[in-house]
């Protein structure tokens, strides 16, 4: 009867040591869950990092005229009175910009 019981409890201890590792809610389940935690508090840290660069904007724009200026600068293409505005232009990679060809003969007049 006692050797019975002992090998009930044994397989007890399998099955329940079967179920923690593989089963649902097991620890595979546990390392899912862990890795998907440390993936959220990755985003949740980037993520605050934006909102306090975007607070940091709201006050400058709130106190500081000099950050005023500088968005309508930027943003809206303001300038002040007596200012002149030039704007480069710079050929984006692979469009096609004529550009002359230098002669031969142009290059050697250049030179006397």
């Amino acid at each position: 009867m006692l050797k019975w019981l002992g090998l009930i409890l044994i397989a007890l201890l399998i099955g329940l040591q079967v179920k923690l590792w593989v089963g649902d809610g097991g620890m595979r389940d546990l390392r899912a869950i862990r890795a998907r935690v440390s993936e959220q508090q990755t985003e949740n840290a980037k993520l605050k990092q934006r909102n306090d660069a975007l607070h940091a904007d709201v006050e400058d724009l709130k106190h500081g005229q000099d950050a005023v200026e500088a968005r309508a600068r930027s943003q809206l293409g303001l300038i002040k009175p007596g200012e002149v505005f030039y704007q480069v232009v710079l050929p984006t990679p692979g469009s096609s910009v004529a550009v002359p060809p230098t002669t031969p003969s142009a290059a050697s007049s250049s030179g006397h």
